[in-house]
């Protein structure tokens, strides 16, 4: 444990801000399989109303600095790449 007053306060600070990084990730996470049950369940539409949703979550994500750009623009690829794939078998 730190003596020094800025360094118990940077703790706290790390630790709260953990928690919130945690909650969003989580959130995400959710997002994300909620889509992909919705597409391995062959739900079209329900997978084209999903979407935009999670690739919003996606971008949220990269705004707070959760997710690298990168990293994001790989996932919404991969989703929306999913969706056409579900598209493409009816």
């Amino acid at each position: 444990m730190p003596n020094i007053k800025s360094a118990k306060k940077r703790v706290l600070v790390t630790e709260k801000k953990t928690l919130e990084n945690k909650a969003i990730k989580s959130a995400l996470k959710t997002q994300i399989k909620k889509f992909l049950a919705a597409v391995n369940a062959g739900d079209k539409a329900l997978a084209e109303k999903l979407l935009p949703e999670t690739v919003s979550a996606i971008d949220s994500a990269v705004t707070k600095g959760i997710l690298h750009k990168n990293n994001a623009a790989n996932k919404k690829a991969k989703l929306a790449k999913k969706l056409d794939a579900l598209k493409e078998k009816e």
